[in-house]
């Protein structure tokens, strides 16, 4: 069943007929116009859809409308994406600037009928703007009102979007995608299979799907995770439009993201199709390979896969690229545990430090303890509450500290960035003694 399409003020459509298409967000600060500016001409060139900013005030929310107009009078079309997570009045002034905003209603207010009337007030601005809306949750980041009847876990999630789209249906408003991400590859695929399942037997109809592993991290393990669970959702026509989190360059999005889809494509996915890979080089054959057996390791049909026959630029593989590709799939699938387990955001124009070079860090100091989750996250917007599988979090809180936390509970507040990573391993090994 296709989606029912969204329009993003007639710049494009995502959903019905649509291909599925590939978006990226600015970790820049959206009040430096020029280096925002220069980062969404990058990702357009790049062959990015869409792409998004943080906008986290009305002082944002002006930045925005600044950056935009200087894309717009250079010829740049690309949709533009304003990300809020708490303030509803951001929200509501970004509608009439931006082509789509993403939301969490929830986070509207604590009274969930202040939110409800909030949200009915954003929808409406949206509607006479032309504007699409994003209802975004995240695991984790459920509040107490679904937690305490659902838990906080797919079914919660699922529950907690489709009463927000219910709204969205009684007053006849259609312009809406939704996405629940986890960094859990388990996690996110069960949320949007239910909710599927949920707008279909309920509605009759399905709304835009954006889809993705959040804080994913960097590197092949990544891109595996991410292949995993995309390409997982996008096998079974789960998914309108995508975006691969990656600790990096907001530019490695892209190719990564057409990999998935191009991967999907080729019929990588389901099992079955094809039991090896015959792959251009190393990173083509981790897409295609992800995409072929992560979805029945993830289901648990299969529990092992072979390797033989598989090729990359002709030759087959060797030992090491062999171990070293099952472990990452394996943990990727969530079936066996070789590695530290990194969850980490990708950054925005909240992260207040340089994420990409701690998190590196933090992963060469940590390397030796398997099965270890460790999140490193941008700011306390997202981070205590999407680390939600952790064992330990690094979480950036103003300019240049960090709090450290075991599992949800901060243990050293406010510490200087410069002694966080020592603090962090101190942390750790002190726990597993």
């Amino acid at each position: 069943m296709s989606s029912r399409p969204i329009s993003l003020k007639g710049r494009m459509t995502i959903g019905g007929d649509a291909p599925v298409s590939v978006q990226t967000m600015c970790n820049t600060s959206t009040d430096d116009i020029g280096a925002s500016v220069e980062q969404c001409k990058r990702a357009a060139e790049a062959g990015a859809d869409v792409i998004r900013l943080t906008t986290q005030g009305l002082k944002q929310v002006d930045s925005l409308s600044r950056i935009v107009s200087i894309l717009r009078s250079e010829g740049i079309g690309i949709p533009v994406v304003a990300d809020i997570h708490f303030l509803a009045d951001a929200a509501l002034a970004a509608a009439k600037v931006a082509d789509k905003v993403r939301i969490n209603p929830g986070n509207f207010a604590k009274d969930h009928d202040v939110a409800c009337a909030k949200f009915s007030e954003l929808i409406e601005i949206c509607r006479d703007e032309g504007t699409a809306i994003r209802i975004g949750l995240n695991h984790g980041s459920l509040g107490e009102r679904i937690t305490s009847r659902y838990g906080d876990n797919p079914t919660g999630m699922k529950e907690a979007v489709m009463e927000w789209l219910r709204m969205c249906v009684d007053r006849a408003f259609f312009n809406v995608a939704v996405s629940l991400k986890s960094s859990n590859t388990l996690v996110m695929v069960e949320a949007y299979r239910l909710l599927y399942s949920a707008m279909q037997e309920e509605f009759g109809f399905t709304f835009p799907l954006h889809v993705g592993v959040t804080e994913a991290g960097n590197g092949y393990q990544a891109r595996i995770k991410s292949a995993v669970g995309i390409g997982t959702l996008l096998g079974e026509g789960i998914g309108d439009t995508i975006r691969v989190s990656l600790t990096e360059d907001p530019i490695n999005e892209i190719p990564a993201g057409r990999a998935i889809i191009s991967a999907v494509q080729e019929g990588y996915t389901p099992i079955g199709v094809r039991d090896s890979v015959q792959a251009t080089d190393y990173d083509d054959f981790i897409f295609k390979a992800s995409t072929l057996w992560g979805p029945s390791l993830l289901d648990r049909r299969i529990d092992d896969f072979d390797l033989t026959g598989s090729t990359i630029d002709g030759r087959p593989l060797t030992e090491e690229e062999a171990v070293e590709f099952k472990d990452m799939l394996m943990q990727a699938c969530r079936r066996r545990f070789t590695h530290p387990e990194y969850i980490a955001c990708p950054g925005c124009g909240r992260t207040l430090y340089d994420l990409e070079s701690t998190f590196n860090e933090v992963k060469k100091k940590t390397s030796h303890l398997a099965g270890v989750k460790i999140a490193v996250m941008g700011c306390v917007v997202n981070g205590p509450g999407e680390m939600a599988d952790a064992d330990y979090g690094y979480v950036g809180e103003g300019r240049g500290h960090v709090t450290l936390y075991r599992g949800k509970t901060p243990v050293l507040r406010y510490i200087p960035q410069e002694e966080a990573i020592d603090k962090l391993l101190e942390l750790i090994e002190k726990d597993i003694k």
